[in-house]
């Protein structure tokens, strides 16, 4: 079926072999294309048999197992495998953006909101393997791979069947990401992936591991420490991000936030993930919004509006066709603007004037001045424009839905740089703007 040589890739039936990409005790990984017209694009992972043992030959096995049951869009698919004498072969789903490490530190940090973008994608991940009794035992950076911006969580090596009840000791795991109860050759469960995540949660927000080394003794001796994990000095992440990474980061695994609440944590925020049911959500919330409307129960149906847009605004950074999502944000404009209306009609009594309050116009022209990237810049308005319709349900404001309108047309791409001449967005400005709007402040 195939074979190889020291110096060149396996010959492996019905595909072609190129490039090395990495390798590590029991296998090595190529890029490969399948014959045909296809032409498909694969990685293939070789294992030589005569590097197993009894142990490896195990995990190996489950690794597979695993793999060719699962389908999810943020686990790597395994296509198929095979064997000959000397090599077994996983063909797996190719993934062109590398890995989450070589993505760190080609921008030396994330910011919080990519960060948050990639944790939703892990925690829907590991969701779906929880549900399943499944524990991946190796989550790291390296193991996390992209395909375009979406996450996919890969090598499987070291993973296993584990009910909640189920207790191990063997380490598995690399020692940088490793949960101190296992570290310290305790009896650990599924926990420790939770700690795992908040490793690589810290890692992409400020460019380094909690417990970076020099050495391994270093590192055993930080992990076996008693000492809380803190924040590094002048750390600048919002409330929920804050807590969301000292409960994953907690020593004591009974202390520990469980697999329950890090799915439901509001950073983690799973309901509004950008995912192909984001359409879905919005579209059924709009449908009820608008029946409200047209019966006149006007609180139900702003009610219902804000909700919709809530799930619109991650349908739009989910599409990729550009037509649709043009299409998209003139809906969110139409929606964003008739929640507005029912907001003025609802509290009219108690709206602010015009006169009275800083207007969002003076808001946003203050912000134009900030100076940052205008890709960025749209995504970062893209991105909070879910808080701010939040303020359509809340305290008090100034009309700002025509704001909202314009900016989202004029966002698209036929005429972006044309808008955002002006529109010079930074996060620490839309910090000043929420407090504003959503707090009155």
């Amino acid at each position: 079926m195939a074979s190889t040589s020291s110096f060149a890739p396996p010959k492996l039936s019905g595909f072609i072999l190129t490039e090395r990409l990495g390798s590590g005790t029991y296998a090595t990984v190529y890029k490969a294309y399948r014959k045909g017209d296809s032409r498909e694009a694969v990685a293939v992972k070789v294992v030589a048999k005569k590097t197993l043992n009894k142990s490896s030959t195990e995990n190996l096995l489950t690794e597979i197992e695993i793999l060719k049951t699962m389908r999810h869009p943020h686990i790597v698919q395994l296509k198929d495998f095979q064997w000959d004498a000397e090599n077994i072969y996983l063909i797996l789903e190719w993934c062109s953006g590398g890995d989450l490490s070589s993505f760190i530190r080609s921008r030396r940090l994330l910011p919080e909101r990519v960060a948050r973008r990639f944790l939703q994608q892990m925690a829907c991940a590991l969701q779906f393997l929880h549900e399943r009794n499944i524990s991946h035992l190796d989550l790291k950076p390296q193991n996390i791979l992209l395909s375009n911006s979406v996450l996919k969580l890969a090598d499987f090596g070291f993973a296993q069947y584990m009910s909640p009840w189920d207790e191990q000791s063997a380490l598995r795991g690399s020692p940088l990401y490793m949960a101190p109860e296992m570290v310290c050759r305790r009896q650990y469960d599924s926990r420790v992936d939770l700690w795992s995540v908040g490793v690589i949660l810290y890692e992409a927000l400020f460019g380094r591991a909690p417990f970076a080394s020099r050495s391994y003794a270093e590192l055993e001796e930080k992990i076996r420490s008693n000492q809380p994990i803190e924040l590094p000095p002048g750390a600048r992440v919002s409330k929920d991000c804050r807590d969301l990474l000292l409960r994953l980061l907690d020593r004591n695994p009974d202390a520990r936030i469980t697999f329950a609440e890090f799915f439901a944590h509001p950073f983690v925020d799973l309901e509004h993930m950008p995912s192909a049911e984001s359409i879905v959500k919005a579209k059924e919330l709009v449908l009820q919004a608008v029946q409200k409307d047209q019966e006149g129960e006007k609180s139900a149906a702003l009610s219902l509006y804000c909700s919709a847009l809530e799930h619109f605004v991650p349908a739009v950074h989910y599409e990729t066709d550009r037509q649709r999502k043009d299409a998209l944000r003139q809906k969110v404009s139409q929606y964003a603007s008739r929640a507005e209306e029912l907001k003025a009609l609802v509290a009219s009594d108690n709206r602010l004037s015009f006169e009275e309050a800083r207007t969002s116009r003076d808001v946003l022209r203050e912000m134009f001045n900030s100076g940052a990237d205008d890709q960025e810049a749209l995504d970062v308005y893209q991105q909070c424009l879910g808080e701010l319709l939040l303020a359509l349900a809340g305290k008090q404001t100034s009309l700002f839905t025509h704001r909202i309108a314009f900016h989202l047309t004029a966002g698209s791409p036929f005429n972006v740089e044309e808008t955002l001449k002006g529109l010079r967005i930074c996060e620490s400005n839309w910090g000043k703007y929420l407090k504003y709007v959503i707090l009155g402040l």
